[in-house]
């Protein structure tokens, strides 16, 4: 009995020994950052006249057609992941933003973003022309909107960025999010009959509270005074997919606080994104509810990549993560709030994962099927794919009569 003993206490030691997934050592790590970056900016140059047939399967969805321009809304039928049901304004009309301007949050005027955003009527939002426009104050989405930046140069920048609050039914693609500043302590109207004092404002580019059915798509967001996509306060079924995302601290914040169970059933897909330079952390930070990170190219990090507390399932799969020169930040994880022994016991799986540069995730947990099952919402495909499956993530250039 004394060898079968001896199994038995290396099998328990085992499952609370954390499990790492990571890659061979190499010689010199500054040669390998700089071949892999020489290979991913080669790629994207010679990959991006490619709009469709990439295996991305959003993009290959609407990106093959010429005539997107006449058949806008087709792009709701392409979501996928915990956001799909996500139809924006598909079932309403177009409207065309003709004017950058927002003097008045209270009353503003028709042609603005602000008018048609606050509409209580399914609305397609499109723009006329290349603008930048300076919110003066929090953009507040109602229902059933898609604000939709393809055929233009769109930038929400240098003020209040988006705010979806207690809503549904948003799609948010091709617009370019940065310099995003706090505002508020202030009148805004959010519908056509009401308007109300809103506190100040955190800065985040997009900010979704208590809202679900949201799918935020090749956008560019960088350089806001708190988080890029923030969601939190019991909002779920959200994709955030294809955007671009560079030059910020805290990148996404998702789940309110460790305190705030209201968060324990948010279901969140974060596919075909690249996080680009100058990021430091939270690519996202996770809190309570399940995750599903798959087929992202992460190629910057200062301190960590994916991180998260008070239980969190998070489920990365294909995902490619080059870790940077920084000796003490190579680990893809950072399991936050807890002692290591609570940790462990937290569902954190890895994958089909490139991990390159010495990168490591830390898996954690006993890898309960039920719980990974509320964590997965589509079919990962390789890593070896990520490149060509994220060379044109962020705002697109899209001119009539061509594809994207």
């Amino acid at each position: 009995m004394a060898p079968l003993s001896c199994i038995i206490v290396l099998f328990a030691l085992s499952l609370l020994t954390p499990c790492f997934v990571s890659s061979s050592a190499v010689r010199d790590p500054e040669l390998v950052v700089q071949e892999v970056q020489r290979s991913i900016n080669a790629s994207r140059r010679n990959l991006g006249y490619l709009s469709c047939g990439t295996g991305n399967p959003i993009d290959d969805c609407w990106r093959c057609e010429s005539n997107w321009e006449n058949n806008r809304q087709r792009l709701a039928d392409c979501a996928i992941g915990f956001g799909k049901d996500a139809i924006g304004g598909k079932n309403g009309r177009i409207y065309v933003v003709t004017d950058s301007g927002d003097d008045d949050a209270v009353n503003p005027r028709p042609g603005t973003l602000r008018y048609a955003a606050i509409q209580d009527e399914p609305l397609w939002i499109i723009f006329k022309r290349d603008m930048v426009i300076t919110l003066k104050e929090e953009l507040l989405v109602n229902s059933f909107k898609t604000i939709d930046g393809r055929g233009a140069s769109v930038h929400i920048a240098n003020g209040g960025c988006i705010t979806i609050h207690y809503v549904s039914n948003i799609i948010i693609h091709g617009i370019h999010i940065h310099d995003c500043k706090p505002t508020g302590n202030t009148n805004i109207r959010d519908s056509p009959h009401h308007s109300g004092f809103w506190t100040q404002s955190d800065g985040d580019g997009v900010s979704i509270f208590n809202s679900k059915h949201i799918w935020v798509d090749h956008c560019s967001l960088s350089n806001c005074r708190d988080g890029l996509i923030d969601a939190i306060h019991g909002s779920t079924a959200i994709t955030i997919s294809n955007n671009y995302m560079t030059h910020h601290d805290k990148v996404m914040l998702l789940g309110h606080s460790d305190s705030y169970t209201q968060d324990k059933d948010m279901q969140v897909t974060i596919a075909f994104n690249h996080f680009g330079e100058g990021l430091v952390q939270r690519m996202p930070r996770c809190r309570h509810g399940y995750f599903h990170v798959v087929n992202n190219d992460y190629t910057h990090w200062e301190m960590y990549a994916i991180g998260g507390s008070a239980n969190p399932t998070i489920n990365s799969q294909g995902n490619r993560f080059l870790a940077p020169n920084i000796r003490f930040s190579k680990e893809v994880t950072k399991h936050e709030d807890a002692p290591q022994s609570e940790w462990m016991g937290w569902n954190w799986r890895s994958e089909g994962d490139m991990f390159l540069n010495g990168a490591y995730f830390r898996q954690s947990g006993a890898g309960a099927s039920s719980s990974y099952a509320r964590a997965s919402s589509l079919s990962a495909r390789p890593s070896s794919l990520v490149g060509s499956m994220t060379t044109t993530a962020g705002a697109l250039t899209c001119r009539k009569g061509n594809r994207c």
